[in-house]
C-alpha cells in the first residue's frame, strides 16, 4: 500500500493505493459535521465510441436506474431519507458520482456508491425511458443559446478529435445505445487503476481505507483502456469564422483558440483568465459593459484537457455592435496589451485568484472536487500553498508569454449566433 502525506493550510491530505490500483484520497475536516464521498472515473466523452457520443454520460445516468438489490426509487430514498443526497456529473474527460451526507451515514455512502458501479442492473424498462429524459436535456441546451454556443464552437474546432463531440450526444446517438455498449464501456473504464475515491470530512483516513476496502476491493484490475491515447496535436484544432442565423432577440458571440497542453504556461494561463474575468472590476467587464456599454453577460472561461488548454471569451450583444465588441475583445487579448496591464490591476488579480481557491476550500463538494482535478491532471494533490507561490511569483513578462504563446501557437475561432425575426 502506497501512502504519502500532504499538508495544506486547508488540513491535512492523505493518498492511499489500495491493492487492486484504486487511489484513495481523503481531507480529514473537524470543523463540520458532514462527509462528500465521490467515486470517480477517469473517462468522459472523448472515450464515447464515435458512433456513441454521449455514451459515457449516460452512462452516469443509467447506474442510478437499479442494482441488483436496489431499484431507481431505492438508491435516492435510502440517501435522502437520511438527510443527505447524491448528485453526478459528466466532462469531456471525467466522470464524478457523489454523496454528501452526515457522517454518521458514511457507510451507508459507501455502499450505495460502491453497489450502483459494481453492481448496476440497467433494467432496460428504465433504460429506454431514461433516453427520453436525456433527449429532454439535449433539447434544453438547444434551447439555451449561451450552453449551445459552446457546444458548438467544440464540435466547429475539433472536427475530426475526440474534443468535438458533445458530452450529451445527439438524438440520434443516445437512442443507438444499448445495455451491452453501456457494460462493455463500463468494463473497459470502470476499472479500478481508472478510478480515485475521494473523502472530505469528518471522517478518519484509518476508516475511510477500511470502509473503501471493504466497498471497492471488488473492482476488475484488468488494464484500462481510458487516458493512454489522449494525445492533441496543433493540427488537431481547426480556427474557424462562422456565423449562424438563431431565433434570438440579442447576438450571442464566442472567440477562442486551442494549443497543446504547456505547464510552463499553467499559472499564467490561469491568472490571465482572472485578469480578463474575474468579477466587475475586470478587463472584460470594464471594456465591454462599463466603458463601451456593449454587453451585460461578458466572459472568459480557460479549460485544461490533459493534453490542450482551451480559451474562450463570450458575449452576448446588440447585432450592429457584434464587429466592435470583438475588435475589443482582441484588442486585449493581444500580447502587448496584457504585458502592460498595471501592477495595481495584476496584484488585485492574483488576490482574486488567491481568494477563490481558499474559499472554495471552505465548500466541501469543490474540496473533494478539487483534489480528484489535482491527481488526474497533475498526477498528485498539489498543496494549495505551492498554488498560491506560483501564483504569487507570476511576472508581467509571464503574463505577456502567456498571451504571445496563444497568440503564436494557433489563430482564434469564431462563432457568432445573428438573430433572425422569421425563425423567432
Amino acid at each position: 500500500m502506497q501512502h504519502d502525506n500532504l499538508c495544506i493550510s486547508a488540513g491535512q491530505v492523505i493518498e492511499d493505493t489500495l491493492e487492486n490500483g484504486l487511489r484513495v484520497f481523503s481531507n480529514h475536516t473537524p470543523h463540520v459535521d458532514t462527509i462528500t464521498l465521490g467515486i470517480w472515473i477517469n473517462a468522459g466523452s472523448r472515450e464515447d465510441p464515435e458512433k456513441l457520443s454521449g455514451l459515457s454520460h449516460f452512462l452516469e445516468h443509467a447506474v442510478f436506474k437499479g442494482t441488483l438489490s436496489k431499484d431507481h426509487l431505492t438508491i435516492s430514498r435510502c440517501i435522502e431519507q437520511v438527510g443527505g443526497y447524491i448528485d453526478a456529473y459528466t466532462t469531456k474527460e471525467n466522470t464524478c458520482i457523489y454523496i454528501r451526507c452526515l457522517k454518521e451515514h458514511r457507510a451507508l455512502a459507501f455502499d450505495l456508491l460502491s453497489d450502483m458501479i459494481c453492481n448496476p442492473s440497467f433494467p432496460e424498462d428504465e433504460i429506454e425511458k431514461e433516453k427520453a429524459v436525456v433527449i429532454e436535456e439535449i433539447h434544453g441546451i438547444n434551447d439555451s443559446p449561451e450552453e449551445l454556443i459552446f457546444d458548438q464552437f467544440d464540435t466547429l474546432a475539433f472536427p475530426r478529435h475526440p474534443l468535438g463531440p458533445t458530452i450529451l450526444g445527439t438524438e440520434k446517438t443516445v437512442n443507438r445505445i444499448t445495455t451491452g455498449s453501456l457494460r462493455k464501456f463500463m468494463r473497459q473504464h470502470y476499472v479500478a487503476e481508472n478510478m480515485l475515491v475521494t473523502a472530505v470530512g469528518n471522517i478518519s483516513h484509518e476508516e475511510i481505507m477500511r470502509l473503501a476496502e471493504k466497498s471497492f476491493s471488488g473492482l476488475d484490475t484488468r488494464p484500462s483502456s481510458s487516458g493512454t491515447e489522449r494525445t492533441f496535436r496543433q493540427e488537431d484544432y481547426h480556427p474557424f469564422y462562422l456565423k449562424r442565423k438563431k431565433p434570438l432577440y440579442q447576438a450571442q458571440l464566442l472567440y477562442g483558440m486551442a494549443v497543446p497542453r504547456d505547464d510552463t504556461f499553467f499559472y499564467s494561463l490561469l491568472l490571465l483568465n482572472t485578469l480578463l474575468s474575474g468579477g466587475m472590476s475586470s478587463i472584460l467587464s470594464l471594456e465591454l459593459r462599463e466603458h463601451n456599454a456593449l454587453a451585460y453577460n461578458a466572459y472568459s472561461s480557460l479549460t485544461f484537457f490533459d493534453d490542450a488548454a482551451l480559451l474562450n471569451i463570450y458575449a452576448a450583444t446588440d447585432p450592429e455592435n457584434t464587429d466592435k465588441a470583438l475588435l475589443i475583445i482582441k484588442n486585449v487579448l493581444s500580447a502587448e496589451n496584457i504585458s502592460t496591464v498595471s501592477q495595481e490591476e495584476q496584484q488585485a488579480a492574483k488576490n482574486k485568484l488567491r481568494g477563490g481557491m481558499l474559499m472554495e476550500m471552505e465548500k466541501m463538494t469543490q474540496r473533494m472536487s478539487k483534489a480528484a482535478r489535482d491527481i488526474f491532471y497533475f498526477g498528485k494533490a498539489v498543496e494549495l500553498e505551492e498554488k498560491i507561490s506560483r501564483i504569487d511569483n507570476i511576472t508581467p513578462d509571464d503574463l505577456g508569454y502567456a498571451a504571445e504563446y496563444l497568440q503564436q501557437h494557433t489563430e482564434a475561432s469564431t462563432l457568432l449566433y445573428e438573430p433572425d425575426e422569421d425563425l423567432r
